[in-house]
């Protein structure tokens, strides 16, 4: 499947009724003629072939250009499987293991502390019982949280501390993974799931583990072998015009630009390993088939099948779901039916999410209502971009699912 060439094969052969698939296509018009979405691009494969491709509205509404299959995108949290990946090729190599306590690579969570109570300004703390590990970081029950929630006094002490959205200018991976070793933990590591910097965390782990930055690591082991040629913490200067600008909800619900969301030509201070990375739908399609085919394409091989099985099951205690495991869920909606692996959501009862996935489908998605899914038991995967923020101001995750299924006639 080239990273470049987005020419789908005939849809009947793959078991898609062609008239459903338009569908779906309909449904992304509608939102860009409405003033909602600025543009989309969508990629549904099948058993190693392109099902469905299609892109409408615009990268750059203002200037009037539109979406292409090159356009670059800002993929937020979908960097978080691409980190898990890097890290579980180190645990491959012996080089870690999921139970290693990170206290052992990074010295500033030695000691760390659980919130019991009290105002953000006066937190009133204890040690924690248990260690963070490093599959508590995969798995996002660490105890972490991220500066954009806003639900607890701890959320507020991310947020004074610079990484309300983002980070501090002068921080970098090993910096930012210090300052959060330094704030309490929302619960004792591995009693609940929320949401978190954990990714982040991993990002400085592989630096310390690896002996390189977080970029040049994954150039080498994920996307330099499988061929996603643009996918990077930065974007050359040649390339900034194939930038997709960022947008949200403005006055009547229409767009409005993100001024302040500017690009870098060079990688930045901090490597954000839970989502600092941009690149194309093409590029992360080629992600997505090596994950469903058991971690090689096209004879790259990144992982082991065991491997990638052991990431696709739920890590979660008991085999709880998100709902009833979560404190806090970052999403549009509940995670009923739905567990947690080793950087992926996992699909556990369809029935009970209300989904028309199979179980063990493995998936995430972006800030910036970017998504992805891989669902093994039928061969297929589905990458969709834009850029609108956040990424509950439309339904077209969920949507997209059941106008994906409905086309499929033969399973």
């Amino acid at each position: 499947m080239s990273a470049t060439t987005l020419a789908p094969e005939d849809p009947d052969r793959l078991g898609f009724d062609p008239a459903r698939l338009a569908r779906l296509g309909r449904l992304l018009d509608a939102y860009v003629a409405e003033g909602r979405l600025p543009g989309w691009q969508l990629l549904v494969a099948r058993h190693d072939r392109l099902a469905y491709a299609g892109r409408g509205g615009h990268r750059d509404v203002e200037a009037g250009l539109p979406v292409e299959d090159d356009t670059i995108f800002r993929i937020y949290s979908m960097t978080k499987p691409l980190t898990s990946v890097a890290v579980m090729s180190l645990v491959e190599e012996g080089r870690l293991e999921l139970a290693d306590p990170v206290a052992r690579y990074l010295p500033a969570f030695a000691q760390p502390r659980v919130y019991r109570g009290g105002p953000s300004t006066a937190p009133f703390t204890v040690p924690a019982t248990e260690p963070i590990r490093v599959w508590h970081l995969l798995t996002h029950t660490a105890g972490l949280s991220y500066g954009f929630h806003d639900h607890h006094p701890v959320d507020v002490m991310y947020q004074r501390a610079g990484f309300a959205w983002g980070s501090p200018r002068d921080v970098d991976a090993q910096g930012a993974a210090a300052r959060f070793a330094a704030l309490p933990l929302l619960f004792e590591p591995g009693t609940s799931w929320t949401y978190s910097v954990a990714t982040d965390v991993l990002g400085a782990l592989v630096e310390v583990v690896s002996g390189q930055t977080l970029d040049r690591f994954l150039a080498e082991r994920v996307t330099g072998p499988l061929g996603m040629v643009d996918t990077a913490f930065a974007v050359p200067a040649e390339h900034q015009g194939r930038v997709a600008a960022l947008y949200s909800p403005g006055p009547g619900g229409r767009i409005a630009r993100v001024a302040s969301a500017q690009v870098p030509t060079e990688p930045p201070t901090f490597l954000s390993g839970g989502g600092g990375l941009l690149g194309t739908a093409a590029d992360y399609l080629r992600f997505c088939e090596a994950i469903r085919l058991g971690g090689a394409l096209e004879g790259t091989r990144l992982l082991a099948p065991r491997t990638v099985e052991l990431m696709g099951a739920n890590h979660l205690p008991g085999g709880a779901d998100l709902e009833s495991f979560g404190e806090r869920l970052y999403a549009e909606s509940p995670f009923t039916g739905t567990g947690f692996g080793l950087g992926f959501a996992v699909l556990l009862d369809p029935a009970q999410a209300k989904s028309f996935g199979s179980p063990g489908e493995l998936s995430w998605g972006g800030a910036a209502s970017t998504a992805f899914w891989v669902d093994r038991a039928l061969g297929i995967s589905v990458v969709f971009c834009t850029q609108l923020l956040p990424s509950n101001t439309l339904p077209v995750r969920s949507q997209l699912r059941t106008l994906v299924y409905q086309a499929l006639l033969e399973p």
